[in-house]
């Protein structure tokens, strides 16, 4: 048995931190590949823009949301660094295996792969977090550790649309995913099993694990808790939508070529995931520690609130400097809600329901988010199109062939015009579910002081 005292100095610590954020790369990396691919999935298979929100969306969701409080309770029981070891290999050899597609069925069920692999990375690292670092930290260490995202995001876009500009889109997959396979044997070397409570001076063995039953009574009882992960999971079906249409809208509002959108939407992404999660994470626990315990809830309240005026008035900027500027200021004030979230669930719960309360969140997350976000956005961006095509059948003369999909590079042609303001608007009705999940932060609010959790084991 591991001396655990070790596990709370601070070389181990920033090892851990680190791990974990390396982790988070490649979960974002991942996903960013596929964003940046889209529209050269859609040329090649013939794919209408609500295929894409299925393969972005449901497809990704649906073993996600189904396997997340299985594995979140899982990782009440059992070593968390194992399951993020082996849910980074399986998830890694989906996106690699998504190289050696042929159709639109076979792709599916890959994104469903990667879903699965997914599904079991964020709760375990969440319990994590709590286990080593004390509650007034660990939104800022979780925002740290999310900093994985906008590197994630611009590496897979800038790598996976250069691979692709020179290779193809099958070697972008596997450039992305074969090194996430040598990362999670580098998780199970390095990393070790902290016990539960550990930071909180709890007993090594003495934390009982509670039953399902009592986890859904704690939920019902914290009025903040339960409103928290509600508004976390609607807060993400806007920025799901922004994250994997953003390229697609780039690349036809603006007509630039795969690499160009890709890189354009990697650089928006990094600076607007990493300044939001700074800003969220470290000035909510600033506020907090130096004022009032609610602004982690108020801050995420004012960010989704301010986003959608925002994200309007960037989705009708006429060049892309401007535009560019604006949807990265968007995307700022959007992410904010994200490291305070985390937190808040984790300082709500006790040890042993941690991994589980993460999980709720990535359930519902996906669900909301990750599922019905790109899914919805894809459908309507076709209604909204076929609403705008006045030359007959939209679906029909716009994506029966490769060759009527490739008219999409010219700026006059009436397909890319209709394809255009059908994902404009299907992105400007999708931010405005952002309004409820502001409001259900504000209500948070107001119990937040009353539910936290209080250790009542003096360390």
């Amino acid at each position: 048995m591991h001396d655990q005292s070790r596990l709370l100095s601070a070389g181990y610590r920033s090892l851990f931190v680190l791990m974990c954020f390396l982790v988070a790369v490649f979960n974002f990396a991942d996903r960013a590949v596929f964003a940046v691919l889209a529209q050269q999935l859609k040329l090649d298979l013939g794919l209408s823009d609500f295929h894409l929100g299925l393969l972005q969306g449901l497809a990704f969701a649906l073993l996600y949301a189904f396997l997340g409080l299985p594995i979140g309770r899982l990782a009440e029981r059992t070593s968390r660094i194992r399951i993020i070891a082996v849910s980074l290999v399986f998830w890694s050899a989906m996106t690699a295996a998504c190289g050696t597609i042929t159709s639109f069925t076979q792709l599916l069920l890959c994104r469903v792969g990667v879903g699965m692999g997914e599904a079991g990375s964020q709760p375990a690292t969440s319990s994590l977090v709590g286990d080593h670092f004390p509650r007034e930290r660990r939104a800022s260490i979780m925002s740290l550790i999310m900093l994985g995202a906008p590197l994630g995001t611009l590496l897979g876009a800038v790598v996976g649309g250069w691979v692709a500009a020179h290779w193809g889109w099958r070697m972008a997959f596997f450039a992305l995913g074969v090194p996430g396979i040598a990362l999670g044997g580098l998780v199970l070397v390095l990393l070790r099993e902290p016990s539960r409570g550990l930071v909180d001076g709890l007993p090594a063995h003495g934390i009982p694990l509670p039953d399902l039953r009592a986890f859904v009574r704690v939920v019902a009882r914290k009025r903040a808790l339960f409103l928290v992960i509600l508004g976390g999971a609607l807060a993400g079906f806007g920025m799901t939508s922004i994250s994997q249409f953003l390229a697609v809208y780039l690349a036809r509002t603006y007509q630039l070529p795969v690499a160009q959108a890709a890189s354009l939407y990697g650089t928006i992404s990094a600076l607007s995931l990493t300044t939001g999660l700074l800003m969220g994470s470290f000035g909510t626990d600033w506020l907090a520690r130096r004022g009032d315990p609610r602004w982690p809830a108020w801050g995420a309240a004012a960010g989704l609130f301010t986003a959608p005026f925002l994200y309007w008035i960037a989705f009708n900027a006429q060049s892309v400097v401007s535009g560019s500027i604006l949807l990265t200021v968007a995307g700022v004030a959007l992410l904010i809600y994200y490291g305070p979230t985390l937190g808040m669930i984790q300082n709500m719960l006790e040890p042993r329901m941690r991994a589980t309360g993460a999980a709720l969140f990535a359930i519902l997350y996906t669900i909301f988010g990750s599922g019905l976000g790109p899914t919805t956005v894809g459908w309507l961006s076709d209604r909204f199109a076929a609403a705008d095509y006045a030359a007959g059948n939209y679906l029909l003369a716009c994506h029966g062939s490769s060759a009527a999909l490739r008219r999409a590079v010219s700026a006059t042609d009436a397909c890319a015009i209709a394809a255009t303001h059908g994902v404009r608007s299907a992105l400007m009705v999708a931010v405005s579910v952002l309004f409820v999940a502001s409001l259900l932060y504000l209500l948070a609010a107001g119990s937040l002081r009353r539910d936290y959790y209080r250790v009542d084991v003096a360390p």
